[in-house]
């Protein structure tokens, strides 16, 4: 009963002691669970997304029905109110909307919510495009279903199309958790700022980020382990707003672990950037960059002989 009591002593103790430590007024010691948006149901609004964009393709948990157009009826309508009640939320952390009642938040809530649903078919039809320069880029590729169903290139590109237009209508926190989930379940990192045109292919994918002020063109391919980032974060919040990520040109291909950094950085159209380039200035319209291998020495082998590698690394791709 001693060792006991003295237990519950030292536990009572240890919870004060964190208890005591929230009231320190720093940022993680916010409590209101309700304050800020729920990352759950981010993430569950973003799968029912990918549902309505490709509704052919995914099959409901909980909806039930013999009739498509009433089934996916039902599925935008679940999505409309907790997407508007998740931005509501959102707003709180807006000075677009700071001291606002709630009436305010809801009504506003409800407007950028309608307003996104109206450019879903304009989503849809940059997906599209992304599918089909995918499909024609990868020889790997044996149907459309194959890349909707499994390719990690094109959920993280059409997780960015969402994300990037509630980003465009100034929602706070949630394209950021959109992108952060697509970026857990692929390992691409594309920023819900970045501006990316038409055709745009993701090849393997794993390692890739692309920064928030970044514009792609047209027609862009890039494979795994690409950096598309800022040439230096040491100002920190100054730099907000400010462009320090590069612009890449149409009809560009950026091959495996090149990085491009700089906001002044711009890879003219039609150009090759090859494996591990590293470039922070300017490349003019149709220029192969490529990197000289290193020699190879080759020992043990029956000619003894060494033997260098070809000069230009982007041959070298999976």
């Amino acid at each position: 009963m001693e060792n006991s009591a003295k237990t519950q002593t030292e536990i009572g103790a240890a919870v004060d002691a964190v208890l005591a430590d929230y009231r320190l007024g720093r940022a993680v010691d916010q409590m209101d669970v309700f304050n800020q948006p729920d990352r759950e149901a981010v993430v569950d609004i973003v799968v029912k997304l990918q549902h309505i964009l490709f509704p052919g393709y995914y099959r409901d948990k909980v909806y039930r029905s013999f009739n498509d157009d009433n089934r996916i009826a039902v599925l935008i309508e679940d999505v409309i109110y907790n997407m508007r009640k998740q931005i509501a939320i959102a707003f709180r952390h807006s000075d677009d909307y700071r001291g606002a009642s709630d009436d305010t938040l809801e009504c506003g809530a409800r407007r950028i919510t309608l307003e996104f649903f109206k450019r879903i078919p304009d989503i849809r039809a940059l997906v599209n495009t992304d599918l089909q320069a995918m499909f024609d880029g990868d020889p790997a590729a044996s149907s459309y279903e194959e890349i909707i169903l499994s390719y990690p290139g094109l959920m993280a590109t059409t997780i960015n199309r969402i994300a990037h237009e509630l980003y465009l209508l100034r929602v706070p926190l949630i394209p950021r958790i959109m992108t952060e989930y697509a970026h857990s379940a692929t390992g691409i990192d594309i920023h819900p700022g970045a501006t990316i045109g038409r055709y745009f292919m993701i090849d393997h994918g794993t390692g890739i980020v692309v920064g928030e002020t970044t514009l792609i063109g047209e027609h862009v391919k890039i494979y795994q382990g690409v950096t598309i980032g800022a040439l230096s974060t040491r100002g920190g919040q100054s730099l907000r707003g400010v462009k320090r990520h590069p612009t890449i040109e149409d009809n560009v291909t950026i091959y495996a672990g090149a990085s491009i950094l700089g906001g002044e950085t711009i890879i003219g159209h039609d150009s090759v950037i090859g494996s591990n380039a590293f470039i922070t200035s300017s490349i003019a319209p149709g220029t192969r960059v490529s990197i000289k291998n290193q020699e190879l020495q080759l020992s043990g082998s029956s000619s003894g002989r060494s033997e260098a590698g070809q000069d230009e690394s982007w041959c070298y791709i999976i």
